[in-house]
């Protein structure tokens, strides 16, 4: 099927990012460098449903390069990069996205994907497997299984499992040490504020932030807004990561309350309805709200609409929302992930660990689909060691081994 983008004529600075990012990122070069050669995605057709920008397309390349037929559809419709898409079809990817599309666009981008009949799915959110499960059912003896990479998508993928109607083998990227441990913390802590900074381009030091959600998406953004002199409030449901949050030095409190003092609101929970229309009215005038979870339902625009009397935008990015009484409210990004929305995403050395995991859990199904039930599984443990190998060997650090004694120390019966 033939590629729906922008303007193939995008290209060459889509190129140039890729090139940039393949600089930073040893993990997928190493990958890239050994299964070019044994290719063990020959004859496998890969749909991924992913935030279309130049990491994600070194990726794609990578799994093209280890023998796979990739199709390629956005995640996001602001984090999608035109020339990157161009770049990939370029390099023989089929792409079916572009930039700022319509949901109803972005629906059939997804078909359109799915139409290519896969045998292997990487996710971003559980778009693919929602639709495969529901829209899409005559696809499904095809596939042999697949990934997902968000937390959110993890959470509809054991849904399915629990609920007996889980189709194929699925395998939980985002619980892989080598992902959460690093993409959540410190990739989503940094580009998160990256694109708040960007897009505002205010002070941090000296506001008072207001994080909801304290995984580790909500530790990373506290951690960086701490660093960036902020004084931070989180909100949490789950009464052992507020106690976590206490312990970590934050103050914890009801978003009831917090909405009272802050002037950053920040959500990370993959839940909806995080910040509603009594919020809104409690809020301070100049208040900004950004979302880093993964759909734009954690800040609820309709009654935000409903609560205001205008909405404009302001600058690239931002939107005001301005109230009978004088009172202005500012939401980034249309409520998407603002590091995508507002700007270029986690870093290269972040997103070579992560899409580590995502090659490798391909690789364990191709290898292991015979073997695998219908259900939810974590990369093994030894696969997460190898990336973690790499990337430091790539950093020029060693570390040390245990000695045959040690080992049978631990080990003994």
């Amino acid at each position: 099927m033939k590629s729906k983008i922008k303007d193939i004529a995008l290209a060459p600075s889509g190129h140039d990012k890729i090139n940039w990012v393949k600089n930073f990122m040893p993990v997928m070069n190493a990958i890239e460098k050994e299964y070019s050669v044994t290719k063990p995605f020959a004859g496998k057709r890969m749909v991924m449903t992913m935030h279309l920008e130049a990491k994600t397309a070194y990726l794609a390349l990578v799994l093209q390069a280890a023998g796979a037929e990739v199709i390629a559809t956005a995640s996001n419709p602001l984090s999608t990069q035109d020339d990157v898409c161009a770049a990939l079809v370029e390099g023989g990817v089929t792409v079916f996205a572009h930039h700022g599309c319509t949901m109803e666009e972005y629906d059939a981008y997804i078909d359109m994907a799915l139409d290519c009949q896969p045998d292997i799915i990487m996710d971003d959110g559980g778009d693919l497997i929602y639709r495969l499960h529901n829209e899409r059912r005559e696809l499904l003896p095809k596939i042999i299984g697949g990934s997902e990479e968000t937390t959110t998508g993890v959470i509809r993928d054991r849904a399915l499992e629990a609920a007996g109607k889980l189709e194929f083998p699925m395998l939980a990227a985002n619980d892989a040490y080598c992902k959460y441990l690093f993409d959540n913390r410190y990739g989503t802590g940094q580009s998160t504020w990256e694109g708040i900074m960007r897009a505002t381009n205010l002070v941090i030091a000296g506001k008072t932030v207001v994080i909801a959600g304290y995984g580790w998406c909500g530790k990373g953004g506290a951690m960086r807004a701490k660093g960036l002199g902020a004084n931070v409030i989180i909100t949490e449901v789950d009464p052992i990561k507020a106690i976590e949050a206490v312990f970590d030095g934050f103050r914890v409190m009801p978003m009831d309350e917090a909405v009272k003092v802050g002037d950053i609101f920040l959500t990370l929970t993959g839940d909806k309805d995080i910040l509603r229309k009594w919020h809104y009215e409690s809020m301070k005038d100049g208040a900004v709200m950004a979302n880093s979870g993964h759909f734009d339902l954690e800040i609820n625009i309709p009654e935000l609409e409903e609560v205001s009397e205008s909405r404009t935008q302001v600058k690239p990015g931002i939107e005001e929302f301005k109230f009978a009484n004088g009172k202005k409210l500012y939401l980034l990004g249309e409520g998407r992930l603002v590091n995508l929305a507002c700007g270029d995403g986690h870093p290269a050395e972040i997103m070579d660990l992560s899409w580590g995991v995502q090659f490798f859990s391909a690789l364990h199904i191709v290898e292991n689909h015979d073997k695998l039930e219908n259900k939810v599984y974590v990369l093994p443990e030894e696969v997460n060691a190898k990336i973690a190998r790499i990337k430091l060997a790539a950093m020029g650090i060693e570390i040390d081994e245990l000695t045959p004694e040690q080992y049978a120390y631990l080990h003994q019966c």
